[in-house]
């Protein structure tokens, strides 16, 4: 499975740097002032995708590693680091249920809009927590699912028909439970809106138009309240929850 996730990633690297809803927000802005106050110098980006979260700490930290199972990402990052002068960063390429460093190596270890496509979410969070250090500062951010049931079908079989490589998007209760499983406190939890314009959303992961039509079908089938909930326009853009995590 996580051979397959890199398959769907590794021709896109460089979409994932220049997309617009990667790039910027106000969780990307969240994390570099949480990272700031916390004084951390050297820290993880887990499962970095287009290094948006390390172009953001590193100004403030010692060393970022950039960590991400696709090689051409991990290159793109890189070229990206340069452009921008930021030495600081240096990019890593592995699979978040097997971390290549040792116990307590990290003051911060932060993840953005990546956990969604983890093979095993468990291991994954359980090395997260062995490689940072002890009171060191864990900042997760993913988009969740609605705790509806009818709109939780909906959103995980859109998000799988856009791109297959989609495992889970985890309700805020669902990651509480894991969280706290994995040996975490949960500091705090910020909610979050997230608009997805749809012909970007679909072109950023080469979605066949099979499966575009497929998702437009689908929205325009489900319940007034779910796409009152999902916020679905008639073009297929939509609306869906986000949750910013800050953890001990």
């Amino acid at each position: 499975m996580s051979e397959f996730v890199t398959g769907q990633y590794d021709p896109r690297a460089r979409d994932y740097v220049q997309s617009a809803v990667h790039a910027a927000g106000a969780d990307l802005d969240h994390i570099a002032a949480l990272v700031k106050a916390s004084e951390a110098r050297v820290v993880l980006d887990l499962g970095c995708g287009g290094g948006h979260v390390s172009y953001a700490v590193a100004p403030h930290v010692d060393r970022v590693v950039a960590y991400d199972p696709t090689r051409s990402m991990a290159r793109a990052v890189q070229e990206e680091a340069h452009k921008r002068g930021l030495v600081q960063l240096s990019p890593v390429c592995g699979y978040a249920e097997s971390l290549p460093f040792a116990a307590s190596s990290f003051d911060a270890v932060l993840s953005r809009f990546s956990a969604h496509h983890w093979a095993d979410l468990e291991t994954g969070l359980s090395e997260w927590r062995r490689v940072l250090r002890h009171g060191g500062t864990g900042i997760l951010v993913d988009t969740v699912a609605p705790e509806n049931a009818m709109a939780d079908s909906v959103l995980q079989t859109i998000e799988t028909l856009r791109d297959p490589s989609h495992m889970r998007n985890y309700k805020v209760s669902e990651w509480c439970r894991l969280l706290a499983a994995a040996g975490f406190q949960v500091e705090a939890v910020t909610n979050r809106r997230l608009r997805l314009d749809f012909v970007p959303w679909v072109a950023r992961t080469k979605t066949p138009d099979l499966h575009q039509q497929a998702i437009l079908s689908l929205q325009r089938a489900t319940s007034p309240s779910v796409r009152e909930m999902l916020e679905i326009d008639e073009d297929g853009s939509f609306t869906l929850d986000t949750a910013l995590f800050v953890l001990r």
